[in-house]
């Protein structure tokens, strides 16, 4: 199996490192990962401008790549830019939650819907801040898991979260966003985002975001298909 790694944290991150190590006992492992931070990055591209793709030695053995933009752009230049065929795109491990709402603003899912674009299959894999021990343990278990359930049958992306402590794997559906923004307007001109936290709590472990901050695993089955088909069904029976 051919696998392409990416992330949000950026080519140097721990959580990747540790991705790039599992990674390897699936398959040909393939790096092209952002050369800076990239995180809240979305799914956005470069397209007004050129940027630097550059080969790097940083993982023993593995094929790498910096590329100085977005995570969607890293998997863009892997298939598209340089022809490569992937079976599997794994991004992350990332440095926090990728939850709820939030996962609309998250560069490590957007990366996996690039890959869902160019018709590859993805996981999005994401741990507690500053902990990732219990992501790496259970990696294995998850993806295990994930291809025993036939998950890929019906799903073209699936977003995974690892609690600081849990090993319980719950399959979830998204929930309400966990953080907004407040701002503060600066006497130069300038306004500087605080970030708040949203979160209260319900006990329903069929979301994600309890789930996860309740201690267990999330597998959260994405797809990158926008249409609100209940609307368009409902509009067509009215023409109709």
């Amino acid at each position: 199996m051919k696998i392409l790694l990416t992330n949000d944290d950026g080519i140097e991150a721990e959580g990747l490192k540790y991705l790039v190590e599992w990674a390897k006992t699936l398959g040909e492992v393939t790096v092209f990962a952002p050369k800076v931070q990239q995180s809240a990055k979305s799914h956005s591209i470069e397209i007004h401008k050129p940027y630097e793709v550059k080969k790097v030695d940083l993982f023993d053995g593995i094929e790498a790549w910096s590329v100085d933009s977005t995570p969607a752009d890293c998997v863009r230049v892997a298939i598209l830019g340089m022809k490569k065929q992937f079976d599997l795109v794994l991004s992350g491990v990332n440095n926090g939650p990728n939850l709820g709402g939030d996962i609309h603003y998250s560069g490590t899912v957007g990366a996996c819907f690039e890959a869902a674009i160019c018709g590859v299959r993805s996981i999005a894999l994401s741990a507690a801040f500053c902990a990732f021990e219990n992501a790496v343990k259970n990696l294995d278990r998850v993806y295990r898991e994930i291809i025993r359930r036939g998950l890929f049958d019906h799903a073209e992306i699936v977003n995974v979260n690892f609690p600081e402590k849990g090993e319980e794997i719950l399959f979830t559906r998204m929930g309400p966003a966990v953080y907004t923004d407040e701002f503060d307007f600066l006497p130069d001109g300038t306004i500087s985002p605080r970030l708040k936290c949203l979160y209260a709590g319900t006990a329903d472990l069929s979301l994600d975001t309890d789930a996860t901050l309740t201690g267990h695993i999330s597998v959260t089955p994405l797809r990158y298909d926008l249409t609100d088909l209940s609307a368009l069904e409902m509009i067509q029976k009215k023409v109709g």
